[in-house]
């Protein structure tokens, strides 16, 4: 696995940037309005003035990943599971789930579990306000004891359980 830096810009956005196999440097700048810089240095390049850069909007960064194999948000999700004392799990939701159609504000309140981010389509939504529609295909992100987030799950993908109260 390759290893990437990460330096936050400030007022600018985030420079994430790696060493390509062949000595030289790949970075992406992402910008707080959405655009992002692909740069590329050559093998021994000293300054920036060797680098070639090609500033996308985001309609174009999101083709360039999906071109590139997409994005990884929830293996970056998985890897937050390893910090300890911090319970963090995941569902993807399916078709037939009950919570589907249905605003976030709906889903069952665990004592603890808080839903921290709705992962749609390569783009994550933090902190989902109460009436976001949850559809087929996202990833819903929760916080909490692992048993009670179990439970919230549970109820999104097959409703409440017979004699409970919706």
């Amino acid at each position: 696995m390759v290893d990437v830096r990460r330096v936050t810009l400030p007022g600018v956005g985030v420079l994430h940037s790696f060493a390509a196999a062949d000595g030289g440097e790949v970075a992406v700048v992402a910008h707080r309005t959405g655009s992002s810089d692909l740069v590329s240095r050559p093998p021994g390049a000293r300054d920036d003035d060797d680098a070639v850069t090609v500033r996308l909007d985001e309609d174009e960064a999101h083709t360039l990943a999906e071109l590139l194999g997409g994005t990884r948000i929830v293996e970056s999700i998985a890897e937050l599971d390893e910090l300890p004392g911090v319970p963090i799990d995941w569902m993807t939701v399916d078709e037939g789930d009950a919570i589907v159609g249905r605003p976030l504000g709906e889903a069952p309140v665990a004592s603890g579990v808080a839903i921290v981010a709705v992962v749609r389509d390569d783009h994550a939504h933090p902190s989902p306000a109460a009436d976001f529609i949850v559809q087929p295909g996202d990833t819903v992100v929760a916080v909490g004891p692992t048993d009670r987030i179990a439970e919230v799950f549970r109820v999104m993908n097959d409703g409440p359980a017979r004699g409970a109260e919706a």
